[in-house]
C-alpha cells in the first residue's frame, strides 16, 4: 500500500502568494538565478551581442554573485539554437576524473553520506569534502568554444563585469548569509574558504536598512584570476602560471590534480540527442547527462497515453510521474547514477534569447553546494566535488576510477515545433530532470506560454523514491498519485526548495518570453530593452 507523507511546516501561512510574472519583449531577454547576473548579460544584448556573448557575460557573473553555486572551478554543458539555420549545437564540457587517482583512496565506512546522492559513506567524506573530490575546471572552456563559434564582441569585454564583481564583492543579503550558514562547519576547516566567506569566524550578517550602507563580500584573488582569463583566455585553466598555480594548490591539499589533467580538460562540440513529442523536437546532449533520461521518459509517455487531457489533471500528473519513473530506472540500469537523496546542489542555469531569435541554454556546476568546500589559496578559485558523481562502491559501471568521464544530471534541453522555439533547464541535481520533463510536456500538450507553465504546481519524481506534491495540487490529483505511489507533499519554500530551481526563454511570433522560478528570491529575467 503506497504511503503519503507531509512535510509541509506548521509555522508558515497558508495563506501567502508568490508570483513572478514573465518577461516579454521584442528584445533579447536573458534569465538567470540572480538579477546582477542576468542584467549583465542584458547589456551585451544592447550592445549588439550574440546570445552567447551573453550567456559568457552572465555565466562568468553569476559565478561571482553566487559563488557556492558554480564558477571559474565548475563544468557542465549547454545547447545553442542557431536562428538562422535553425539548427541546435551542443556542447559537452563535463568532468573527468585525474589520471593518477586511487580507487583505493575511497574505503568504505559503511551506513550512507548526508550529500547528494545517497552514496555509501565514505572515509573523511573524501569524495565529497576536500581536494581529493576535485576534478579538472571544464566550463571557461565550454564558454570559449561558444563564443569561439558565435560570439560577436571581445572576450575580455565581456569578462570584465565579472571581474569587477568580484573587487567590490557581491552584496550580502538574507540569502547569502542563508547559505553560508548552511555549509559554515566545512567551509570553516578550509582556510582560504573561511576567510572569503566567514569574516570574523561567522557567517556575513547584512545591516539593517536604518544604516544605509550594503554589506559586500570582496573576492580580489578571484578578481586577478578572472582578469587573467579574460586577457589570456579560457586556455590560462590548461597551461602556463594560473595552471600550475591551481595543479601545485589542490596537490598541497592532498589532491590528484595535475597539470597534465588540467591541459586534457576540454569542451566538445557533439550532436544532439533528438526527441520526438507530438509535434515538437527536444533537443537535448547525449551520454553522460540527463538527456538520455528524458528520452526514455517521453518514450515512455508517448507509450502510456494517445492524447493528453484538456487540462493538466489527474491523469495528466499520473503519466508524467509513471514516465519518469521509467526513466529513472533506465538510468539506474544502465547508466549507474543510483540513489534516491537529493540534498542542495551546486548548480546555475541561464537562458538567453536575443532579439534575432538565437537561444543558449547552459548549465554549469559545482555538483554539491560550495562545491568541494575548497578555496584554491593562489587564485581563490572555489574548486567543483566532481568526483562526488561517482559511485564509490567498485565494480559498477560508475565507479570511482581514474580518466572516467563523470555521470552528470544537469539537462539543458531546446524545444522547437508547435510555431515556438523554447530553451529551458535548472538547478537541482536529480530534481532538473522532472522539472525540465514536465514544463516541456505541458508547453508541448497544452500550448502553454512560459507564464503559464511556471505558475503551474509541481510534482518532483527523482528517483525511484517517494513523489514530493506540491501542496497546491487538486485533492483529486494528490489522491490519484498517493493511490500509485509513496508520496510526501511539500510547499515550494525559499529553503529548502523541495523543486529545481527553473528558467527557460521561448520566442513565438516574433515575441520573446523569459521565465525564471516564482519562489527563487534572487532569480529573474532581464530585457534588453529595460535596461536605461
Amino acid at each position: 500500500m503506497p504511503r503519503a507523507a507531509s512535510v509541509l511546516s506548521p509555522n508558515l501561512s497558508r495563506r501567502r502568494t508568490v508570483a513572478k510574472p514573465s518577461l516579454r519583449s521584442r528584445g533579447g531577454i536573458v534569465v538567470t538565478q540572480n538579477r546582477v547576473a542576468s542584467e549583465v548579460g542584458a547589456r551585451v544584448l544592447k550592445e549588439g551581442g550574440h546570445a552567447v556573448d551573453a550567456a559568457v557575460a552572465a555565466a562568468f557573473a553569476v559565478g561571482v554573485v553566487e559563488p557556492w553555486m558554480s564558477g571559474v572551478g565548475g563544468l557542465g554543458a549547454m545547447l545553442i539554437y542557431d536562428a538562422k539555420s535553425a539548427r541546435a549545437i551542443a556542447i559537452d564540457f563535463g568532468g573527468r576524473s585525474p589520471e593518477t587517482l586511487d580507487p583505493g583512496d575511497f574505503p568504505l565506512l559503511g551506513g550512507v553520506d548526508s550529500d547528494l546522492f545517497g552514496w555509501p559513506a565514505v572515509k573523511d567524506n573524501r569524495n565529497t569534502i576536500g581536494a581529493k573530490a576535485v576534478v579538472a575546471p571544464t566550463g571557461p572552456a565550454g564558454l570559449a568554444l561558444a563564443h569561439h563559434r558565435f560570439g560577436r564582441l571581445r572576450w575580455r569585454d565581456l569578462l570584465a563585469p565579472a571581474v569587477e564583481l568580484a573587487e567590490t564583492g557581491p552584496v550580502v543579503d538574507w540569502h547569502t548569509t542563508l547559505i553560508i550558514a548552511g555549509a559554515m562547519a566545512d567551509l570553516a576547516r578550509d582556510p582560504a574558504a573561511r576567510e572569503r566567506f566567514l569574516p570574523g569566524g561567522f557567517p556575513p550578517d547584512p545591516p539593517p536598512a536604518t544604516t544605509g550602507r550594503l554589506l559586500r563580500l570582496p573576492m580580489p584573488q578571484l578578481a586577478r584570476t578572472l582578469a587573467t582569463i579574460a586577457g589570456d583566455g579560457a586556455a590560462a585553466l590548461s597551461k602556463g602560471p594560473l595552471a600550475r598555480a591551481i595543479a601545485a594548490d589542490v596537490k598541497a591539499m592532498g589532491g590528484y590534480l595535475s597539470e597534465r589533467d588540467l591541459a586534457g580538460a576540454v569542451a566538445r562540440e557533439v550532436a544532439p540527442l533528438e526527441i520526438t513529442h507530438a509535434d515538437r523536437i527536444i533537443h537535448v546532449l547525449p551520454e553522460l547527462n540527463g538527456g538520455p533520461t528524458l528520452a526514455v521518459a517521453f518514450a515512455e509517455l508517448a507509450r502510456l497515453r494517445k492524447s493528453p487531457e484538456r487540462k493538466p489533471g489527474a491523469s495528466t500528473f499520473t503519466h508524467y510521474a509513471e514516465a519518469m519513473r521509467a526513466g529513472w530506472r533506465h538510468r539506474f540500469e544502465k547508466m549507474g547514477d543510483a540513489g534516491d537523496r537529493t540534498a542542495p546542489t551546486s548548480t546555475s542555469h541561464i537562458c538567453v534569447v536575443d532579439r534575432d531569435g538565437n537561444m543558449v541554454t547552459l548549465t554549469q556546476t559545482l555538483l554539491s553546494l560550495f562545491g568541494a568546500r575548497v578555496v584554491l589559496p593562489k587564485s581563490g578559485i572555489l574548486m567543483n566535488n566532481g568526483i562526488n558523481w561517482f559511485d564509490p562502491r567498485p565494480g559498477g559501471p560508475n565507479a570511482i576510477a581514474p580518466g572516467r568521464r563523470v555521470l552528470a544530471n544537469y539537462a539543458p534541453a531546446l524545444m522547437t515545433g508547435g510555431g515556438a522555439v523554447m530553451a529551458v533547464g535548472g538547478c537541482g541535481g536529480r530534481r532538473i530532470l522532472p522539472a525540465v520533463f514536465q514544463l516541456m510536456a505541458m508547453s508541448a500538450d497544452f500550448g502553454f506560454d512560459l507564464d503559464e507553465a511556471f505558475r503551474q504546481p509541481r510534482i518532483d519524481v527523482s528517483g525511484l523514491g517517494p513523489v514530493v506534491l506540491d501542496h497546491r495540487l487538486p485533492g483529486r490529483t494528490r489522491a490519484a498519485l498517493a493511490s500509485r505511489f509513496d508520496t510526501v507533499l511539500a510547499e515550494p519554500v525559499e529553503f529548502p526548495f523541495p523543486f529545481t530551481i527553473a528558467g527557460a526563454v521561448r520566442r513565438a511570433r516574433g515575441i520573446n518570453e523569459g521565465a525564471s522560478e516564482p519562489h527563487h528570491p534572487c532569480s529573474d529575467a532581464a530585457g534588453e530593452d529595460d535596461l536605461e
